[in-house]
């Protein structure tokens, strides 16, 4: 029986045929989505063990960095091969890829060997969320979507917060080759589960792949997110490499667009994206992924930084975030799927989380820390509302041919969107702390590190004047990720397509 065939006559399944498909659908699609956002960020806590035992502190980033430059860059890529070879074929390869990185990483002897394994881990894991996504619009009818776009929104912020979480208690107890070898039990059950999706015919026998749209995409994502890493610490001695780098990703970005439209079977779908819905639709992806990545990145560390809570406490009082980010996600995705309305909850929603945002950042030093989180946490249910209009639309105009590009062009987007977010929060945060005083920015960076022992060596009246210059700049800081909101909710609000 075809998804179609289990549709009344409404366009909304019957409970026990909705049943069915989540029980067949989600859990496959689910875990390795898991996987995917948990190993962007369960890695972030292991890094200082992994510079103990290596010794290379000043290359420690690239553990992080090339995983994500090849996330990125891979995630185009599976969305063209799965439109042409089949979606579940691609996963089970994306997979295997991505178990035989983990090994390799916790087996690495040097800095150098992990940035490798980390490539080819991220190589994997660009597969995982776009063939995720794009599973969902092949095998569940389109008003169904709404409601697994939705759970799986869920997921991927709740992944978000758990990595950090599960990465400093491995390492704590078993050391940091352990969150990567955590992933072998996982990534066995998830490439299991696989198998119980339908398969679907090929559409293709033969690739032409883009060779040059390949090299121009890595250029283009690696110098950007290079310039992004040394824009976040906004050090103005490096202001002169980060034009450079900035120049040299537009150049590419140029000729990438150059590229895409003059070849056969382009990279990354051009003509789909020259359409209004869509392009907007990715427009609310980076702008989503901007405000999420701000918040869940700084957020943490004003409440260690300004209110003295521990890395164990952060975690809880981060849940009324991430749980309401999830609840939002599912309830719009209910909502799209009931009443077939699709723009309407973001645009006037995110209007919501802006509001909130703004009150974060005038109240914030009034506020205890779980009254910060329950205030960020109520805009929170709205930021979820974002994520399931943008993939639906993409999906629904994408058709199936073409679906896996379409899905491609959204994690795309949203993997830049969340980088630009947090480079952009984190220069703000340092500017505007230089701002009042260069002693007070390099404070604050030990602060981070070593907790309020930093300014042991002050006096009371010192401390005191330096809590309120970091509560202003991350007041600051969060007007910043209000704007995110504000941009985000316009977007919404141009969106052609408002209803399926």
């Amino acid at each position: 029986m075809s998804p179609d065939d289990t549709e009344t006559q409404e366009g909304v399944m019957d409970e026990p045929s909705r049943r069915q498909l989540f029980l067949r659908v989600f859990p496959p699609i689910m875990l390795p989505v898991f996987l995917a956002v948990v190993d962007q960020t369960i890695v972030a806590t292991a890094l200082p063990a992994m510079a103990a035992t290596f010794g290379d502190v000043e290359r420690i980033s690239w553990v992080v960095i090339s995983y994500l430059v090849a996330n990125t860059i891979a995630a185009p890529v599976y969305g063209r091969l799965g439109d042409l070879f089949g979606r579940r074929l691609l996963m089970l390869i994306s997979l295997c890829i991505f178990i035989v990185a983990s090994v390799l990483c916790a087996l690495s002897g040097s800095v150098v060997a992990l940035t490798l394994a980390r490539v080819l881990q991220g190589l994997g894991g660009g597969g995982l969320m776009t063939l995720s996504q794009a599973l969902i619009g092949e095998s569940v009818p389109l008003r169904e979507r709404g409601r697994f776009q939705g759970y799986l929104a869920g997921v991927i912020v709740c992944s978000s917060t758990f990595g950090p979480v599960a990465g400093g208690f491995l390492t704590q107890l078993f050391g940091w080759q352990s969150v990567f070898l955590v992933n072998l039990p996982l990534g066995i059950l998830a490439f299991a589960l696989v198998f119980r999706l339908p398969a679907h015919p090929r559409r293709g026998n033969r690739l032409h792949l883009d060779m040059p749209g390949l090299v121009l995409l890595s250029v283009f994502v690696t110098t950007l997110l290079l310039a992004l890493e040394r824009l976040q610490r906004f050090d103005r001695t490096a202001l002169p490499a980060i034009a450079g780098l900035v120049l040299a990703s537009l150049t590419a970005l140029a000729l990438l667009i150059r590229q895409e439209r003059r070849a056969r079977e382009p990279l990354l779908p051009i003509r789909l994206l020259g359409q209004a819905a869509i392009w907007r639709a990715d427009a609310m992806a980076a702008l989503s992924g901007a405000s999420l990545a701000g918040m869940v990145t700084f957020l943490p560390i004003y409440l260690q930084v300004v209110g003295h809570a521990s890395a164990g406490e952060t975690g809880f009082i981060m849940l009324p975030l991430t749980a309401g980010v999830g609840i939002g996600s599912v309830l719009t995705g209910r909502y799209i799927s009931r009443t077939g309305r699709t723009a309407i909850v973001p645009s006037v929603g995110l209007m919501f989380t802006a509001c909130t945002l703004i009150a974060a950042g005038l109240l914030a030093p009034h506020l205890t820390s779980w009254e910060l989180a329950w205030l960020i946490a109520a805009g929170g249910i709205c930021q979820g509302s974002a994520m399931p209009v943008a993939q639906l639309t993409v999906q629904h105009l994408s058709g199936s041919a073409m679906l896996g590009a379409g899905a491609a062009s959204v994690q795309l987007s949203r993997s830049l969107g969340s980088a630009l977010g947090v480079a952009v929060v984190g220069a703000v945060l340092f500017l505007v702390l230089s701002s009042s005083d260069n002693h007070t920015a390099a404070l604050f960076a030990d602060m981070v590190e070593q907790g309020p022992k930093a300014m042991t060596g002050l006096s009371a009246a010192q401390q005191a004047a330096v809590q309120a210059q970091i509560a202003a700049a991350f007041s600051a800081a969060f007007f910043a990720i209000a704007c995110f909101s504000c941009a985000l909710s316009a977007a919404a609000w141009s969106l052609p397509m408002r209803r399926l």
